[in-house]
């Protein structure tokens, strides 16, 4: 089965401090509370003393008639600035957040999704689908920044595909 390749950015500019916007990417069990677009999370593994090494399982649901399901160990955690790793099921690559602030003093989330399909279908498909399969993905990034200022009782200043 050929695999197709997927790179997707998104930038998300948030009128909140940075420590907020850390603490709720960083506690992603907590995500279905606040993404609808994240169904549910599992935990498999724990991880180290600082994270590192912990699986979780995620089920993601977009616009599209399809769920993915994957997990994720997570291979760096640095508060403040990174948090990356690697996925393995329907999907399988690594994703990778960064954390700044700009000269406003705005913080700016960075996520940069680079994976491989795994199911027959959207390999199959992708010469047609894949436009879809991206505007999907950013469907649901946007959603995802929505959700986060909400969450954080903050303005989301700008969505960017990176």
């Amino acid at each position: 089965m050929q695999r197709i390749d997927y790179q997707f950015s998104t930038v998300w500019r948030l009128d909140a401090p940075l420590q907020a916007v850390w603490t709720v990417i960083h506690d992603s069990a907590r995500w279905p509370e606040w993404w609808k677009n994240v169904e549910r999370v599992a935990q498999l593994e724990a991880g180290d003393a600082d994270g590192v090494g912990a699986v979780q399982r995620y089920t993601w649901k977009g616009l599209l008639p399809y769920r993915l399901v994957f997990d994720m160990r997570i291979t760096r955690i640095e508060p403040l600035v990174a948090l990356d790793g690697d996925a393995s099921g329907d999907l399988e690559g690594s994703g990778h957040w960064r954390f700044s602030t700009d000269e406003a003093a705005h913080t700016v989330v960075r996520y940069d999704w680079r994976v491989r399909t795994n199911r027959a279908w959207m390999n199959a498909l992708a010469p047609v689908l894949r436009p879809f399969f991206q505007w999907n993905h950013d469907v649901v990034m946007r959603e995802g920044g929505l959700a986060l200022a909400r969450r954080l009782d903050a303005r989301l200043i700008e969505i960017d595909r990176g």
